[in-house]
């Protein structure tokens, strides 16, 4: 784990040469120099240096770079319409992958993380792993699914909750986790893979599968929590204590008292990131156009975090937007 807390350290987004950089620990903006971008680059009285960029891909995805390795979480790029958004939803829409815009954006990544196997999760995975070479961790779902997909086997990791894996300038505990519900109390296209199936081709054919959450722990960086279903096991996460917590939000009341239980449990980190709050199914373009029903309990989510944790920073992160802590 990270030996201070996020609060010691300095928030930083920066964007493209010349961008505001926001300070998110003071909770003020300024325009930044490239001095000031040095000095937020280069080590200080301890001689650590900025430990990680995080870029959101919209829905529960990131990127995330430690020095010249990149890690990726959930990295959903496509976003194709099933009518999701517009109505009727059509779980027989054929799986796209938008190849030019994940090679775009998702650099050469090392690891991939799964939370669940749905496909604004795990849709472009198996294109990702087979150009790059990079390991996919996830369930079981998720490791038969990349196999029906052509994954080798030799780049999945099956994981089920309580392994924490060395990648040498980051750990990743991996932490046995909940699905979000709807206002029935169901799970949008369940069920789990045991066995490989057929090579999936619609929306249909990728079930939740069981669902996982990680903590990513930068050496001498950061630790950061990432859920990609807006439920989740108190007990699993108690004793986590994450510096910043990517936490996914929900589109109906049907857990109960979710912000006050998830910030009690990962002990009121010091900076909170909301994901999965927008429409998935339009462009990569700032800023982000918020799920209509998912966006009054997100302002109900940014409401009580003020509430309950006052001193807990709240940051909506913009589409690819590099965001730096140091």
């Amino acid at each position: 784990m990270s030996g201070k807390r996020v609060d010691r350290r300095r928030f930083l987004r920066s964007a493209t040469v010349g961008a505001t950089v926001v300070s998110v620990a003071s909770g003020g903006a300024y325009a930044a120099s490239a001095a000031d971008e040095n000095r937020a680059a280069s080590p200080g009285a301890n001689g650590r240096r900025a430990a990680a960029t995080f870029r959101w891909f919209g829905t529960a995805g990131w990127r995330i770079d430690v020095g010249a390795r990149t890690l990726l979480v959930d990295p959903y790029l496509s976003r194709y319409d099933t009518g999701m958004f517009t109505g009727p939803f059509d779980p027989t829409t054929e799986l796209t992958v938008a190849t030019g815009t994940i090679d775009q954006h998702v650099g050469k990544p090392e690891t991939v993380l799964v939370t669940h196997s749905h496909w604004d999760h795990f849709n472009d995975v198996p294109y990702i792993a087979q150009r790059t070479g990079a390991r996919v961790i996830g369930t079981m779902t998720t490791y038969n699914l990349a196999l029906a997909s052509d994954v080798p086997s030799g780049q999945l990791g099956l994981v089920k909750g309580g392994e924490v894996l060395d990648f040498g300038s980051y750990t990743v505990e991996v932490i046995a986790s909940l699905h979000s519900r709807n206002a029935a109390y169901s799970v949008a296209l369940p069920g789990v893979r045991l066995t490989r199936p057929e090579k999936p081709q619609t929306v249909a054919d990728l079930p939740e599968g069981d669902t996982l959450a990680y903590q990513v722990t930068v050496k001498n960086g950061p630790s950061v929590f990432l859920m990609g279903g807006s439920d989740f096991v108190e007990r699993n996460v108690a004793g986590l204590s994450p510096d910043i917590a990517m936490i996914a939000m929900q589109a109906s009341d049907s857990t109960y008292a979710y912000a006050e239980r998830i910030l009690t449990a990962l002990g009121r980190p010091s900076v909170v990131v909301p994901v999965h709050w927008d429409d998935f199914e339009t462009e990569l373009t700032n800023p982000p156009k918020p799920d209509p029903q998912v966006k009054p309990h997100l302002d109900a989510f940014v409401a009580a975090v003020r509430k309950i944790s006052p001193r807990t920073k709240v940051v909506l992160p913009q589409y690819l937007t590099p965001y730096r802590f140091v």
